[in-house]
């Protein structure tokens, strides 16, 4: 099993940038494929950004693409999420996940508790 923790989050104006961070533990996560989602109040989780075991492979939702960049250090255990050109639309609870499958919806197996993101118009 492995242990999840997001960090970066924050206030930040419109236009400006976020770099989160997700550090695990328990088991390396070069088992797993890993993945970046939010959720903003009432609204249903949903795809950030996902990058396979090896780093080869990555995808974006449209609305973040261009503007976000994942990525991922296996030697450390630690994923990360550089957002650039924030915009309102932006905040919400970002969440690192870890899974046997790269998948492109929240059904990773393992999640961290969430790191909150606000953008200030």
């Amino acid at each position: 099993q492995v242990q999840l923790v997001e960090s970066g989050g924050g206030l930040v104006q419109a236009g400006g940038s976020l770099r989160l961070s997700c550090a695990a533990s328990g088991r390396t996560i070069s088992r797993y494929h890993m993945g970046w989602f939010r959720q903003a109040p009432g609204k249903e989780r949903e795809f950030v950004a996902a990058i396979s075991r090896s780093g080869d492979s990555t995808y974006y939702a449209d609305t973040v693409k261009g503007r976000f960049t994942i990525s991922r250090d296996n030697a450390k255990d630690t994923v990360c999420l550089q957002m650039l050109s924030l915009k309102p639309e932006d905040t919400a609870v970002y969440y690192c996940a870890a899974g046997r499958r790269l998948l492109l919806n929240p059904g990773y197996d393992y999640w961290g508790p969430g790191t909150q993101v606000t953008v200030s118009s």
